[in-house]
């Protein structure tokens, strides 16, 4: 039966007096501030108003009327590791700034940040959840892209008027307007405007994958939020399972195109996923990514964070280490007269069944319905 294995930030079978506060406050220790349930878990989120035992032993401060529930982490058995659920868990760059606090990822921080490739003294502006929607008319059709990104990364400095408007092909009173609306700082030096910490140079995309769970049963208690209620409570829980095939298929459907983008910025894209999701995909479809196995980036990059051997028994946060980074082709292209492997073999099946296993499982029931050909 899977349970929750991490709860705002800490093991669950942690109860030290941090882990207490930190329950308590439905405080996040990764992003140094309230739980937002990684910020796309709005279903999940506990009104206290209905819950009077819940919100006895929840300390929040006044007017707030409902807290996320802060699941970090699920283990489907005793036996297995636990898989991350929450985004925040693997990387939380939009993060509340606290000078000399320990944020508990500076491994991994370090990591992409050195994996980047910016100069020694780069100042490095992070924005969170950036969409994009554009469309355009290319050879006489309508193209689309929408999509959303976890973190753009990019040098930030003094930009000047003339500057901005040829970076964003906007005018001055159009810009101004968004600029100030923003809280950008603008100053005027010599007759000429001037704009502090604008984005400048080449950007970097950072993407978070981590597990989707099972909607889990509302009259079994195995949802998100019932788990959560119990588990604060004291009481035995049923955590919702891990939805692997969910995981694959959204990391599947953006890996190739923000990866492509990122280079045509200038850029690099990384995608920061855990390590049991490395070893899913390369079972479930005809990519081996260990068999990309690099010190520096390509194409395409993931990087491949775990637990390790600490998880089982560990009291207080556990920083994740890093497991693997791997980078790759995009494409398959041509490799002399050999096609090459790519990252977009994770499209590819990873093992075509024989007719036979097919005709195995139709026997198992009849058909539904029968048509003839006219």
């Amino acid at each position: 039966m899977p349970k929750i294995f991490e709860l705002f930030s800490y093991p669950l079978n942690d109860d030290s007096p941090e882990a207490q506060e930190a329950r308590k406050n439905a405080r996040c220790s990764f992003m140094a501030r309230d739980c937002d349930g990684g910020g796309n878990r709005y279903l999940s989120q506990i009104y206290l108003t209905s819950k009077p035992e819940l919100a006895g032993v929840v300390a929040i401060s006044d007017g707030r009327e409902k807290i996320a529930a802060g699941v970090c982490s699920i283990k489907p058995t005793p036996d297995e590791p636990p898989w991350i659920v929450c985004p925040r868990r693997l990387l939380a760059l939009s993060r509340n700034h606290v000078p000399g606090a320990n944020t508990h990822q500076s491994i991994s921080e370090a990591k992409i940040v050195g994996l980047l490739g910016y100069a020694s003294g780069t100042t490095l502006g992070i924005w969170s959840e950036v969409k994009l929607n554009v469309s355009e008319t290319i050879e006489g059709e309508r193209k689309k892209f929408d999509y959303a990104f976890d973190y753009i990364l990019m040098p930030i400095g003094r930009a000047s008027q003339t500057e901005a408007e040829r970076t964003t092909h906007k005018t001055w009173p159009v810009l101004r307007r968004r600029l100030e609306g923003s809280g950008y700082t603008i100053a005027q030096r010599n007759g000429e405007y001037f704009v502090e910490d604008f984005p400048v140079g080449s950007p970097s995309v950072i993407e978070i994958m981590t597990s989707s769970t099972s909607g889990g049963n509302k009259n079994k208690r195995t949802t998100i939020s019932a788990a959560f209620e119990d588990a604060m409570l004291g009481r035995e829980h049923k955590a919702p399972g891990i939805n692997y095939r969910q995981v694959w298929a959204r990391m599947v459907s953006q890996l190739i195109v923000k990866s492509e983008v990122g280079l045509h910025w200038g850029g690099k894209t990384i995608w920061l996923v855990q390590d049991l999701l490395v070893n899913y995909i390369c079972a479930s479809t005809a990519l081996n990514i260990r068999a990309f196995l690099a010190e520096h980036t390509g194409e395409v990059n993931m990087l491949s964070l775990s637990f390790g051997d600490i998880a089982d028994g560990q009291r207080g946060i556990i920083e994740l280490g890093v497991s693997g980074m791997y980078a790759g082709p995009m494409t398959a292209g041509e490799d002399g007269a050999v096609t090459r492997p790519s990252f977009q073999d994770m499209v590819r099946a990873p093992l075509k069944p024989d007719l036979w296993r097919l005709v195995w499982v139709l026997t198992g029931k009849r058909p539904v319905n029968r048509i003839t050909v006219p």
